[in-house]
């Protein structure tokens, strides 16, 4: 069985960047959304890239992004993929494949059943989905408040894309959410940090040991 693949997001240094890599992180994002503590410019994420190994997909995550946004990044940054984080309709999603010639991972905002029904809607016309628990009503961010769903209601649904489960991940229990859920891929930010945009070594190192240990 393959092991579960980590994206590792929200990283504001080069040194955590390169970390995840040589920890065997699959995928590393850095955040363009400025109300995040994680945000970082297209000129500080093209640094924390720069030493990134080749083997390490680089993802830029926007929110509702206009398409001025997304060619000002990507003349400034090389990415390997575009996450989607906001409300963006599946028309759009495919506009942005379309247009940017970049795959495009689309986050889900979960809570119940219903949330993950009206998925299906992106299956096959994202590249990759990933499944994050809705913040709570009034929430500034979409996401990076470390709190989960339920995992056990991945089991129900069977999708055409890859997809990763995220929100509330951390090292003691990302095996049990990959159980629980089926996960071939999860997403981690708040949950191997020491402080809000500062990861942990120890931490990363951690979650990503056990993602890869624990079967799905």
């Amino acid at each position: 069985m393959p092991k579960v693949k980590v994206k590792l997001c929200g990283v504001t240094g080069a040194a955590a960047a390169e970390q995840a890599a040589e920890l065997g992180a699959s995928f590393v994002g850095a955040v363009f959304f400025a109300a995040s503590p994680r945000a970082v410019s297209y000129a500080r994420a093209a640094e924390i890239f720069e030493f990134a190994p080749a083997r390490v997909a680089r993802v830029g995550l926007f929110v509702d992004p206009d398409d001025d946004q997304l060619t000002a990044a990507l003349r400034q940054v090389r990415l390997d993929y575009l996450q989607l984080h906001g409300g963006e309709s599946p028309e759009r999603v495919e506009q942005i494949r379309l247009e940017f010639g970049l795959p495009v991972i689309k986050a889900i905002a979960v809570q119940d059943a219903q949330d993950l029904d009206a998925a299906h809607a992106y299956d096959g016309i994202a590249d990759l989905l990933l499944f994050d628990a809705k913040p709570a009503a009034g929430a500034t961010r979409p996401g990076g408040h470390g709190i989960a769903f339920d995992w056990r209601l991945m089991r129900r649904h069977r999708w055409a894309c890859p997809w990763f489960l995220a929100g509330g991940l951390t090292p003691g229990n990302v095996a049990a959410a990959i159980a629980l859920s089926g996960a071939a891929m999860v997403d981690v930010s708040t949950g191997v940090e020491a402080a809000p945009g500062v990861k942990d070594y120890h931490l990363m190192q951690s979650f990503i040991a056990a993602a890869k240990a624990a079967s799905s």
